[in-house]
């Protein structure tokens, strides 16, 4: 923890001084704690609003500062300033990169690696949930970071998948280290911190409020070298990170949709005005610099779709049932069991067993999709 961090949670924390008047502070004055000695008049000098002079010279965040210490060293996480070499260098380069960052897990190894945002939909479809997963799995088996906002639905998909094919992944998170959101996340949450890392630019006890995830946001984008949108509808969230990618001057992907869909109104639009199209990982990197690109994992290309394992005991109406069955479109059980043409009670039977033995999914309204492996 660094000696002078303190005088960086009171600089922070001080009422008006954002990312950009910080910066400003810390180019002229050097260090926090020479901006929190400098006077009334210097400060006014440099076009610092009256209030926060007041702010700043009362030591208003001091008590703030305190309690922000305290927590830390409770969270078990670790904080970079500006002034960190570690700090992450894409996110350094914007204009209105955070003052202080928190990071938890092992942030230094997957922040190290090529990163890219996989984002897209709360309320995904089957086919975005897997679209999300199989770029985020061969990305990250091809050493490639995998960035993404904790979010139900596209995000979840994309932090699991990364996880499941033992690779990094960064989720970037709209409240304190100490409140993940949502709640159902909490153990993703854990579970990335093993191997990956949460980033929030947020203090602790900061509870998640709709005004904080753009700011999450633009702080996925800045952390990557590009931005893949899966799925978006047309005033999706989504696509103000990828614009936020646009302004910082990072590549933005996006995966085609149905074209009925609501859900992927967003993503063709993006195709439309200039993004560029993805259906494999390989068209995201190829998009990077040469170096980077010498940087990535050798080896085999990642494994195309695979069946689901089944298990050793499946019957023939188990078989009957799965081949009825798609990984994208879900299908009733009132289709299944006319199409199996085995009747109610062994269709049911059937798709019980395979679900339970993880080869299917049920969707609410009796509706059963294939588990991608």
């Amino acid at each position: 923890m660094p000696d002078d961090l303190r005088d960086w949670f009171k600089l922070w924390l001080t009422p008006g001084v954002g990312p950009v008047t910080g910066r400003k502070l810390l180019e002229h004055f050097k260090t926090p704690a020479a901006v929190l000695r400098a006077s009334r008049a210097e400060l006014r000098d440099l076009g610092v609003a009256d209030d926060t002079v007041t702010a700043m010279v009362n030591d208003a965040a001091a008590a703030d500062a305190d309690r922000q210490v305290a927590a830390l060293k409770r969270s078990g996480g670790e904080v970079l300033t500006l002034a960190d070499a570690d700090y992450p260098a894409l996110l350094r380069e914007l204009h209105n990169a955070p003052l202080v960052l928190f990071v938890k897990g092992a942030w230094r190894a997957v922040l190290a690696q090529p990163c890219i945002a996989v984002v897209g939909s709360r309320a995904c479809s089957t086919y975005g949930r897997n679209a999300a997963a199989k770029l985020a799995r061969d990305l990250a088996a091809n050493g490639v970071t995998v960035v993404s906002g904790l979010a139900r639905g596209i995000d979840a998909a994309a932090h699991e998948a990364a996880l499941e094919a033992h690779g990094c992944t960064v989720a970037v998170l709209g409240t304190g280290l100490d409140d993940i959101y949502p709640r159902e996340n909490a153990k993703l949450a854990e579970r990335i911190t093993e191997t990956g890392a949460l980033v929030t630019e947020f203090p602790f006890e900061k509870p998640p409020m709709p005004k904080n995830f753009p700011y999450r946001n633009r702080l996925i984008a800045g952390l990557c070298l590009g931005v893949v949108v899966v799925e978006a509808a047309e005033h999706s969230g989504s696509l103000i990170t990828a614009r936020l990618a646009l302004e910082q001057g990072r590549e933005v992907f996006a995966v085609p949709g149905n074209i009925t869909s609501g859900k992927s109104v967003g993503t063709n639009r993006l195709i439309q005005d200039g993004a560029k199209l993805v259906m494999d990982w390989q068209d995201v990197i190829s998009e990077f610099s040469y170096d980077i690109r010498q940087r990535l994992r050798k080896g085999q290309l990642p494994p195309k779709l695979a069946e689901p394992p089944l298990p050793f005991d499946l019957g023939p109406d188990e078989r009957t049932v799965l081949a009825l069955i798609g990984y994208d479109q879900p299908i009733y059980v009132d289709g299944l069991i006319m199409q199996s043409g085995l009747g109610q009670p062994r269709t049911l039977a059937a798709l019980l067993n395979l679900t339970l033995c993880g080869a299917l999914r049920e969707l609410p309204g009796k509706c059963y999709v294939r588990v991608l492996s």
